[in-house]
């Protein structure tokens, strides 16, 4: 089955389809059904992920409290007040891979006296810890954001995990809970997010799944958090509907989540995944047909769970997404380094529209990852900051975090075998209408004309974020080439909206 298959015979809350015979070549049309409410799309699924990977945490959200580049506590001013921004609803730490190499315990304690290690999977970098428990708390704080830790399953022991919890959260007077004080922090903290194990397949452990369903079991008997924490079952990377099933047949009743991994490579080939910048159209298109790749895993994944869990009260979780490419010519192996286009802040849009559609059981997410690495919300280099393009899309969304999704039903010319526009629809929390839709036509502009059912609208004012080539991007020296602009070209008349989107552009309308 195409990608485009899948996505017509399953669509949720929007009906997708490429239909040339029905509508001519740059002719959008559809409907906003704000008289059918749909699920709230959780605000977590605009999560964060930092792992302790090249410059994705030192040098990019960590800089010391001694460092010349202003800070507090440590932690980069420019960096936090951009991604206060952001709003982000849920942070994870330690990893990823580096997870099921990471002992806690070199992570407290006086800075100047914790352990260097070497990290294994990320080209063996001195790793100093001056970011563990402590920091990765604070910072959560400084920012409002709800925290999903990953505990040790590939090296580690139920014991160590377990321990590290009770250090963390319990309010008691146990040795641990002491050692926390006086470590500095008198008050426990909540573990909001507990991930057991972090792709047990592969680098987290190589297992069979019925191994890993069974050490869940494990962990998730022994580990007692203080507060209430979702617990996280592991998935691989990538989905598999036999190591879900196994899972939810072996461990269902002890888990509260379960989470995927999928990222976009242009060609498909971890060995040569396509540039970053100075790609073709071929890779473009490529690019977001297995981006749309994810949509009917995420449906299939659901649909397993829905055989053990027809209620959805047990939440899927993607706990990794992004796109993945080479690394950045001349950068260190091993760090992940790629700048951000244009074509990455798109592919960003598409992703969470495909978010809200499957909001029913989708409720937690995690973009790789925050800062430097892979698809990134932001770039560091010295002292200097920018904003990428997928930063400026996350922005421009940020209405629909805990928004309540609305049935959006879009017949749009086809782009190879995709749609060429795609969208979402909510009403917020703030009572208006938000719309955002996308083209992913890199040459082509497209006339949108929504029908709007169940409400009383008469002006809408928003967002564009386009650029002038397909690898479009924000260096250091031109730090805002990409950014969003003022939109105002939408009118509403007759309860009709029409606007006209560029190539290769987003927009965020609300409707008032």
């Amino acid at each position: 089955m195409t990608v485009l298959t899948s996505l017509r015979a399953a669509a949720c809350c929007v009906m997708l389809s490429a239909t040339p015979l029905l509508a001519s070549a740059g002719t959008v049309t559809g409907s906003v059904r704000a008289d059918q409410p749909g699920p709230v799309i959780a605000p977590e699924l605009y999560g964060q992920f930092m792992e302790q990977l090249g410059t994705g945490i030192d040098g990019g959200v960590w800089v010391g409290p001694d460092s010349d580049i202003p800070n507090t506590r440590g932690f980069r001013n420019d960096v936090l007040a951009a991604l206060k921004e952001l709003q982000v609803p849920v942070l994870r730490w330690p990893g990823g891979c580096y997870a099921d190499i990471y002992d806690w315990r070199t992570g407290i304690g006086p800075r100047d006296q914790r352990p260097v290690t070497l990290n294994r999977w990320w080209g063996n970098k001195e790793e100093h810890n001056a970011v563990g428990t402590h920091e990765f708390f604070e910072f959560a704080e400084m920012l409002g954001a709800r925290t999903f830790l990953n505990v040790n399953v590939g090296t580690g022991s139920p014991r160590e995990a377990a321990q590290w919890v009770e250090y963390i959260t319990s309010p008691t007077n146990s040795t641990l809970a002491q050692e926390r004080r006086r470590n500095g922090r008198e008050e426990p903290w909540k573990i909001d997010f507990l991930g057991i194990g972090n792709e047990p397949n592969g680098c987290g452990g190589r297992m069979r799944a019925e191994t890993f369903a069974d050490l869940f079991r494990q962990y998730s008997g022994f580990i007692a958090p203080h507060g209430g924490t979702t617990m996280i079952a592991s998935g691989p990377d990538a989905t598999s509907a036999e190591w879900t099933r196994t899972t939810m047949e072996i461990a269902g009743e002890h888990l509260d989540a379960f989470s995927m991994h999928y990222y976009t490579l242009p060609t498909g080939d971890w060995s040569a995944k396509g540039p970053a910048t100075g790609f073709d159209e071929a890779q473009w298109l490529a690019t977001f047909e297995r981006t749309y790749m994810i949509e009917p895993m995420i449906r299939e994944q659901s649909a397993i769970m829905d055989e053990f869990d027809p209620e959805a009260e047990k939440a899927l979780v993607i706990g990794e997404w992004g796109t993945w490419y080479d690394p950045t010519p001349g950068s260190p192996g091993g760090w992940l380094q790629q700048q951000n286009s244009i074509r990455d802040g798109l592919v960003a849009a598409v992703n969470l529209n495909i978010f809200h559609r499957n909001a029913r059981r989708l409720r937690v997410a995690g973009i790789a990852q925050m800062v430097n690495v892979l698809q990134a919300m932001l770039l560091t280099d010295g002292a200097k900051m920018l904003r990428t393009p997928t930063y400026h899309a996350f922005r421009m969304y940020r209405p629909f975090q805990g928004a309540t999704s609305l049935p959006l039903q879009l017949d749009s010319p086809g782009y190879g075998s995709l749609q060429a526009v795609d969208g979402t629809a909510a009403r917020g929390r703030d009572g208006k209408l938000h719309v955002a839709l996308v083209n992913i036509d890199p040459d082509t502009a497209m006339e949108v004309s929504l029908s709007l059912q169940g409400v009383q609208a008469t002006r809408a004012s928003g967002q564009l974020l386009t650029a002038d080539a397909i690898d479009a991007h924000n260096t250091f020296d031109d730090p805002d080439h990409v950014k969003p602009a003022p939109f105002d070209g939408a009118r509403i008349s007759e309860g009709t909206l029409t606007t006209t989107l560029p190539a290769k552009s987003l927009v965020v309308l609300t409707l008032e």
